[in-house]
């Protein structure tokens, strides 16, 4: 969708303008792709706003940079107070919010251990992701997930989404909403840029990392809140057929949020509508995260900004 800018990018500790954030062509990450990055979203509330899950999302920054041996000049607290002062300081809420660590100007080579790392942490306007107002009508793609020891799949790395890019131009190519991909053995994974539930007999199923999905926020919140629930969850790696055959099916993530599935390769999931585990979980996620709920989990870091409407669920 359209990026809608704002008016402060925070830059290695500073705030500057949005068109002032500029890197050199010569950059290493423009050559081999050396970035990491997280997606967050502050969520409007009814007199304020709150980001979710702050922490945790910068805390796996960290450890996506620590896998690459990209050494952060800051520490996850640090950039904790930095995405809410640039939050606070563009006044935009609800957003979604956009850091990356990444290898900047110095040397060319495949090597990268001596070019500087880079920060940057910017925040825009965003709404729906998968399209569909009835539920995304999604395919399995012919383009596999990374095998593992090719590509750590866990770590949130601006290299992994060109397999991302792949899956999801087919998909867009083809008619559908979104992609699904398999692993390396024909097991599920995840979607282009989502983790993937199965509801099946009154069972929550999800993929495991192992199937070389992304530790997921969004999917580990869901979890939580199915348990909560009293809904069992198990985690297990799942054959392609059981999507076909499920009772409901829904994608999790910053960028999804929770979007049920209406029909993958054509084929309608049950009646195509929203489930009653998915709408549970749906309307938990959204209770909570708006603010008609208690924040019982602590999820929302409070930002001093005065909230539009919320997203669209």
């Amino acid at each position: 969708m359209p990026l809608e800018t704002t008016k402060n990018i925070w830059h290695n500790g500073n705030l500057i303008p949005w068109d002032k954030a500029q890197i050199h062509v010569m950059s290493h990450v423009v050559h081999y792709g050396s970035s990491v990055f997280e997606g967050i979203r502050c969520y409007a509330q009814p007199n304020s706003a709150g980001v979710f899950r702050l922490p945790e999302h910068i805390q796996r920054l960290a450890d996506s940079a620590k896998i690459y041996r990209m050494p952060l000049p800051y520490t996850v607290e640090q950039l904790c107070s930095a995405v809410v002062d640039v939050v606070e300081a563009n006044g935009v809420a609800p957003c979604y919010i956009r850091p990356i660590a990444f290898r900047g100007y110095g040397e060319m080579g495949v090597n990268p251990l001596k070019n500087p790392v880079e920060v940057y942490i910017a925040n825009f306007p965003w709404g729906k992701y998968v399209s569909g107002h009835d539920g995304g009508d999604v395919c399995i793609s012919s383009w596999n997930r990374l095998a593992p020891n090719t590509m750590p799949s866990m770590a949130k790395a601006g290299a992994n989404y060109m397999n991302s890019q792949l899956i999801r131009m087919e998909a867009d190519i083809n008619g559908y909403s979104e992609g699904i991909a398999l692993d390396v053995n024909g097991y599920l994974s995840e979607g282009s840029g989502e983790n993937l539930f199965l509801v099946r007999n009154g069972v929550l199923y999800t993929t495991p990392v192992a199937n070389s999905v992304l530790s997921g926020i969004t999917r580990a919140s869901v979890i939580t809140l199915a348990k909560q629930l009293g809904i069992e969850v198990v985690e297990q790696a799942l054959p392609r057929e059981m999507i076909y055959i499920a009772d409901e099916a829904f994608f999790t993530g910053t960028a999804a949020e929770v979007t049920h599935l209406r029909s993958v390769d054509r084929i309608l999931i049950a009646d195509g509508k929203m489930g009653p585990i998915t709408t549970a979980l749906h309307n938990e996620f959204f209770s909570i995260v708006n603010g008609l709920k208690p924040d019982r989990y602590n999820w929302l870091t409070p930002v001093n900004v005065k909230a539009a409407e919320p997203v669209g669920a």
